[in-house]
């Protein structure tokens, strides 16, 4: 990239605000297209798949730029990360059963067999695995076996080794015990301190005092987390039988 070419800057291309300051975003501003993330720029991919890196499907954040040069930035790993977009078969975007310190509900893989989903691959090298694992202690990493799951690369090449990251509390259900799909932050939580006296009592009546309690207090996120199973609101996301890696 022209150093003086700031076309592609995550500011420029509207992906510098991280969920994790800013969590009604969750989960964030998504790229347009593949590209490698390098600091603060998003720039072209030569190639979609990268030997000796591991792939993992994001279903939240960690398909957000500002969020993945965030998780980076405070351990000081500065490698670029390869995010390609694909087409993946068997899973849904389900909601985790947990309340993150960052102060959002966050997103989960649940079983879907018949759902395709555009989603993005991150390509991790051994260094970047170990810090995204440990950003993830709510989650497995868990492989999502070929056939069974299908991830297609935009040149329709099919992965047979990709990984996601699976709730290990458990996702939200709408009632009838089946998994229920994302809407959104805003959506979500406002719905959520609807059905709940106790939730409100905890998180107070809005989205933003949700969220602006739930960064505060790490306790806070815990009562949450053991009231969504109080409440009877969790089921199994269907991907438990999955090999953790």
């Amino acid at each position: 990239m022209d150093a003086h070419d700031e076309s592609r800057t995550l500011r420029a291309l509207g992906l510098a605000d991280a969920p994790r300051d800013h969590p009604l975003t969750y989960p964030g501003a998504w790229p347009a297209a593949s590209g490698l993330l390098r600091g603060d720029e998003l720039l072209p991919l030569d190639r979609l798949t990268h030997p000796g890196r591991t792939p993992v499907v994001a279903v939240g954040s960690n398909a957000s730029p500002a969020q993945l040069r965030h998780k980076m930035a405070e351990l000081g790993v500065t490698s670029p990360i390869p995010m390609v977009r694909a087409r993946v078969t068997g899973v849904d975007v389900g909601v985790s059963a947990h309340v993150s310190r960052h102060g959002y509900v966050s997103a989960s893989p649940v079983d879907a067999p018949a759902v395709t989903r555009e989603l993005f691959v991150i390509w991790l090298d051994p260094e970047q695995l170990a810090l995204i694992d440990a950003t993830e202690p709510n989650y497995d990493r868990v492989l999502l076996p070929a056939p069974g799951y299908r991830v297609e690369l935009e040149n329709g090449e099919a992965l047979l080794d990709a990984f996601a990251y699976v709730n290990h509390h458990g996702v939200l259900h709408n009632g009838d015990g089946v998994p229920r799909v994302h809407p959104g932050q805003r959506a979500l939580i406002t719905e959520l301190l609807g059905r709940s006296t106790e939730l409100r009592r905890l998180y107070g009546t809005t989205a933003e005092e949700f969220c602006t309690r739930a960064r505060a207090d790490a306790g806070l996120c815990r009562q949450g987390t053991l009231l969504f199973a109080e409440e009877k609101w969790v089921t199994a996301s269907g991907l438990e039988h999955l090999h953790v890696r």
